[in-house]
């Protein structure tokens, strides 16, 4: 048997596969959808003090190769989802609640109140790119190591980030130094690639409502960019804080390319969306058949083995 489970900072998945936060994780039976579907965690939707609508629809379009959204944060508040967490643990599997904000202090009331709820790890979002008027955190190394050092005194249970995608070395090594000294235990990269454009050309229109058509994109087309920053953060630690992959995964070699490049789990969105949750069997099958056919015998023992030329 092939082993897709794995472990990310002492916690055991029982498959490597999980839902990326804002993919079908917005409401209770979203997530208890999760928790009984072959996902190998639930994880929640990134969430702020209040609750949110999020922006205007349309707001999300998938397209052959991949998908663009500006959703604005839709989610039912810190409050609900710390009440939520004990239900969701009752799955046995692990729970990662994602916590944003929408300025620096309303990380650690949030982050405090989540913990409280005992989730088996939390990822703090430094990459909301959908919130107009609003920079990332996550490209700014400043504001990122004062806010991460801030959520690390009140966090208890492993704690991640969710990252932004970088696009040039310079930005990999500052934030690589920046993660070194805030305590982090696991990174999961990247976000949607923000600022992207689809036309409809029959209706001569964008395609979503928000920012005048400007969106993130996900899905097959940002899967270079994501393996790229998973590469090189798993160069720049020498593999010793594990990686979750998020970025153009919508099949199980997609996965093992990520695996390959360093990442112990790879999270799944516009795929998910598209497909539902019985895509975790398809992809746990796909992973399955490959990792056999190139002679390994689990996730682990692949990780990080790509060859440079």
């Amino acid at each position: 048997m092939t082993d897709l489970s794995t472990t990310i900072a002492g916690v055991t998945f029982p498959s490597c596969f999980m839902n990326a936060a804002g993919a079908l994780c917005v409401t209770r039976e979203e997530l208890l959808a999760l928790g009984r579907s072959r996902a190998g965690a639930i994880v929640t939707k990134s969430m702020t003090v209040e609750p949110r609508q999020g922006n205007p629809e349309p707001r999300y379009y998938g397209f052959p190769g991949g998908s663009i959204n500006s959703m604005g944060l839709p989610n039912l508040g810190y409050r609900a989802y710390a009440e939520l967490i004990p239900e969701l643990k009752r799955f046995g599997k692990p729970v990662i609640a994602s916590v944003a904000g929408l300025c620096e202090d309303d990380f650690p009331t949030i982050a405090t109140a989540i913990n409280a709820a005992a989730p088996d790890l939390i990822e703090v979002n430094l990459s909301c790119p959908n919130i107009p008027g609003k920079p990332q955190i996550g490209y700014d190394p400043d504001a990122s190591e004062r806010l991460m050092k801030r959520v690390r005194k009140v966090i208890t249970v492993p704690m991640g980030i969710k990252l932004p995608p970088y696009f040039d070395p310079a930005h990999h090594e500052a934030m690589g130094k920046v993660i070194g000294r805030c305590g982090v235990d696991f990174i999961n990269m990247i976000n949607s690639v923000g600022n992207g454009l689809v036309v409809d050309p029959e209706r001569e229109a964008v395609v979503i409502k928000p920012k005048g058509g400007f969106g993130g994109l996900g899905g097959t087309l940002i899967k270079p960019v994501a393996l790229a920053n998973v590469r090189a953060f798993y160069k720049f630690f020498e593999g010793r804080i594990p990686i979750i992959g998020t970025g153009g995964v919508v099949n199980g070699v997609d996965a093992f390319e990520h695996f390959l490049c360093g990442a112990s789990a790879v999270q799944i969105g516009t795929v998910l969306v598209e497909d539902g949750l019985e895509v975790f069997g398809r992809l746990e099958a796909e992973l399955a058949a490959h990792l056999k056919k190139r002679g390994y015998a689990s996730v682990a023992e692949c990780r990080g083995k790509v060859k440079e030329l």
